[in-house]
């Protein structure tokens, strides 16, 4: 036993003391106390040639989840998924089976709501299939495999986080919407989108610079033609109350003279091939060379590659490309003999050991580099590859969709599937990335992707424009109203996202976590809860299934409930959540007034938080925060709200608060000024 009811099992011929490192785990395992004797559920362990397997029995009505960023349904029984991260263009390589990340991890849901979790800690290529037979094969050495129970799907979720690491809380700005193309240029461009999203008064937080920014694509560099003044664009767009987030690849252009290839080869940090010469693969730039993340040294120098580039007035950073995608070679990356030196707990070994991490250890070390240039504040990366624990370091996005309208439902049970799986601050490219996006796609798509953790519109070179005005007056005005929604949803997300940073239960969840005994709740795909008190239905779903109790809709904008590509929002009988105004950033002040929405139970009370801090830098860490628990209950007919509790050393605004009460007991709005 390595923890409460949590146990790792060690195949023979591994050294419990010495086990290999481990990239999903926060510290290596220590065993505190013998397996107990209740345990019933444990794997086995074959070898069969090059192959390591593990397997474990479940009963045929065990719900299996998890898996990480997988295609089809949110229950994964019956599926294959193929652990070796991929560059997958509109998921389309074998069937959507292998993306671009790899998560050994499955969670099993009984028919009483009693769960476990399978983390099989292995970082070679693998297959994994979930049946009533969980196999685990790797194309590597043996593993130890850790299992989790407890009561309910939460308790297994939450141990997963104290085990891989919890979610740095973001800046409040990553909670806002976020535009993105490949590419906006020149920079009068990127200043003509920031202007437009201000003078047609459609919120809006970030906007995003793709590789046509670079000078031949050469990562660390700006295009002096079409970039001339990074700085001074970067500091155009803060004034309009933008942030600004650029994109780094991990390919370096072989180019003599060109600074972070020489002072590379200088430090000797490339992958090598099988002979052990520095590996070439072709990426956008041509021929490239790759950093080995596996050396602490190598890791250092990408690390002190940012001081000069944040100082760009840069806010985050993008990290693309880092499975990492290959144009020249039969699979699109590297070959499985390239060669990681390692260094420090790493081991030297084959990219077949550490293609799986690649990505991870790349953003582990974009993170710190980031942290160095800007201390005061809050890193903020987004990474298209990464491994199971890589919320640590990065936020995600579910890669290269298409603008088709399948997507659209697809998208939900990934992001869910990626929240069960540790990584809860992700979304889709809104719209599709690929392809030319229809009117009635992209307007579908923006109300739903209002919702989504991570919310950024985005698309391809050659397709048709994908802002909000781009299809006309009509989706423009569902683009509108579908981000005031978000904006006034911002302190409740922020005050989830806080907790998800403390308990490691996902943002976006699904339904069944209202209610883990409810098995009919089990495989549904297209309802899901943001934190535990709002219910998003997108009108489309065909006849979901929802969580037993009267949620009632509730309207947040003008026009929300008339709209059929707005999802109905239903709040939860028993709680509080408190909105802001619409604002056009979230650096705005959006909290005065402030508006709780009560939505009392069959009993009359209600109860639900909120979390304020500076929205930035390390100040809460220190205390520097104010949450709130309000109460309410209903005396004489009367809802009362009151403020049950505060934690933190921030002091209480002075603003005005607004009470509206929804469901059987609604009454009209009331104002006090000492909530």
């Amino acid at each position: 036993m390595i923890g409460d009811q949590i146990a790792i099992f060690v195949p023979e011929g591994l050294d419990p003391a010495h086990l290999p490192h481990s990239f999903a785990l926060l510290k290596s395992p220590t065993i505190a106390e013998p397996l107990t004797s209740t345990w019933a559920d444990q794997p086995s362990f074959t070898c069969s040639g090059p192959e390591f397997r593990a397997t474990f029995t479940v009963n045929k009505d065990v719900d299996l989840y998890g898996g990480g960023e997988v295609t089809g349904p949110l229950r994964r029984n019956g599926t294959l998924v193929r652990l070796w991260n991929t560059d997958n263009y509109t998921y389309a390589k074998d069937s959507g089976s292998r993306l671009y990340q790899s998560h050994p991890w499955i969670m099993g849901v009984r028919r009483d709501g009693s769960s476990f979790g399978l983390l099989f800690d292995s970082t070679w290529k693998a297959e994994m299939t979930c049946a009533e037979t969980i196999t685990y094969t790797t194309q590597g050495p043996a593993f130890p495999v850790i299992v989790i129970e407890r009561p309910t799907p939460q308790g297994v979720l939450q141990a997963l986080a104290d085990l891989t690491g919890h979610m740095p809380l973001p800046p409040r700005w990553a909670l806002g919407y976020q535009q993105c193309r490949y590419s906006y240029e020149p920079d009068s461009r990127v200043r003509e989108i920031a202007e437009t999203f201000r003078q047609k008064r459609i919120p809006c937080d970030v906007i995003w610079m793709d590789i046509d920014y670079m000078d031949g694509y050469r990562i660390f560099t700006f295009d002096g033609k079409k970039f001339p003044s990074p700085k001074a664009l970067n500091d155009d767009l803060h004034r309009l109350g933008f942030k600004a987030v650029w994109m780094i690849d991990p390919g370096v252009k072989r180019d003599p003279g060109y600074k972070v290839f020489d002072s590379g080869t200088q430090a000797d940090v490339w992958v090598k091939n099988s002979e052990g010469q520095t590996f070439v693969g072709s990426v956008w730039p041509g021929p490239c060379v790759f950093p080995d993340f596996t050396r602490p040294e190598t890791r250092s120098w990408w690390s002190g590659l940012y001081r000069d580039f944040m100082a760009q007035g840069i806010d985050g950073v993008w990290n693309d490309m880092n499975e990492p995608a290959v144009f020249d070679t039969p699979d699109w990356t590297m070959p499985e003999d390239n060669w990681h030196r390692g260094g420090g707990e790493l081991v030297p070994g084959p990219h077949r050991r550490y293609h799986n991490v690649y990505g991870m250890l790349m953003v582990a070390a974009t993170r710190e580099g980031i942290l160095k240039a800007n201390p005061d504040k809050r890193p903020f990366v987004l990474t298209r590859a990464n491994f199971l624990g890589g919320q640590r370091y990065a936020a995600t996005w579910t890669g290269d969709n298409a603008s088709r309208e399948e997507h659209i439902p697809l998208s939900i049970p990934m992001s869910l599937t990626l929240g069960l799986s540790g990584q809860p601050f992700n979304g889709p490219d809104i719209g599709g990335f690929a392809d030319f996006a229809a009117p009635d796609v992209w307007s579908r798509w923006i109300g739903l992707g209002a919702f989504y953790p991570f919310s950024r519109g985005h698309g391809v070179k050659g397709s048709n424009d994908k802002e909000p005005w781009a299809f006309g007056e009509k989706v423009e005005k569902t683009a509108r109203v579908a981000l005031e929604r978000r904006y006034r949803l911002i302190p409740y997300l922020y005050t989830v996202f806080r907790q998800t940073s403390v308990t490691g239960l996902p943002v976006m969840r699904p339904v069944f976590l209202a209610d883990p005994k409810d098995v009919s709740l089990r495989g549904e795909d297209s309802a899901f809860t943001l934190g535990p008190d709002l219910l998003v239905v997108p009108r489309w779903a065909p006849s979901p299934r929802l969580p037993r109790g009267d949620w009632p809709e509730i309207t947040l904008v003008e026009g929300d409930l008339q709209d059929p590509d707005q999802p109905s929002l239903r709040i939860r009988p028993g709680s509080i959540v408190a909105l802001g105004r619409v604002v056009q950033n979230t650096t705005e002040e959006s909290l005065d007034p402030l508006t709780l929405l009560v939505c009392p139970d069959g009993n009359g009370r209600a109860s639900g938080d909120l979390y304020e801090d500076d929205g930035d830098g390390f100040s809460y860490q220190k205390g520097n925060y104010l949450l709130t628990t309000y109460q309410a209950e209903t005396k004489n007919g009367q809802v009362v709200v009151t403020v049950k509790s505060t934690e933190g050393q921030r002091p209480r605004p002075v603003r005005k608060t607004v009470i509206v009460v929804v469901g059987p007991r609604a009454t009209s709005s009331t104002e006090s000024t000492g909530l």
